[in-house]
């Protein structure tokens, strides 16, 4: 990740699980402002699931330039993404972090 760091620190965590975050039958995205120029993202997987937090990781890295600086943010993984295909994972992805404001706007 060019623009972005891995996000390690468990009050971190936390703190972003009590803000309201937007899901959907794949993932859970929280965010929250950092007072940083560069993001900070946390992959939450249960060990049943195995490797997802590897694609999740994957998805996010291979889409970094489209996401605003300045973020912390974590990604739980629920149980029907590990079956997902990786474009749906992205598609879902995408879309949440369009609708938690995350992306860059689009300029015409």
């Amino acid at each position: 990740m060019k623009y972005s760091t891995s996000l390690k620190l468990n009050h971190i965590f936390r703190r972003l699980y009590h803000t309201s975050g937007v899901a959907d039958g794949l993932l859970v995205l929280y965010a929250r402002k950092n007072r940083t120029d560069g993001n900070r993202v946390g992959i939450t997987v249960s060990k049943k699931l195995g490797k997802a937090h590897v694609r999740n990781r994957e998805v996010y890295r291979l889409n970094e330039e489209k996401f605003q600086p300045g973020w912390d943010i974590v990604v739980v993984a629920r149980t029907k993404a590990v079956e997902a295909p990786f474009e749906k994972l992205t598609a879902s992805y995408l879309t949440l972090a369009k609708k938690a404001g995350l992306l860059k706007k689009v300029e015409t």
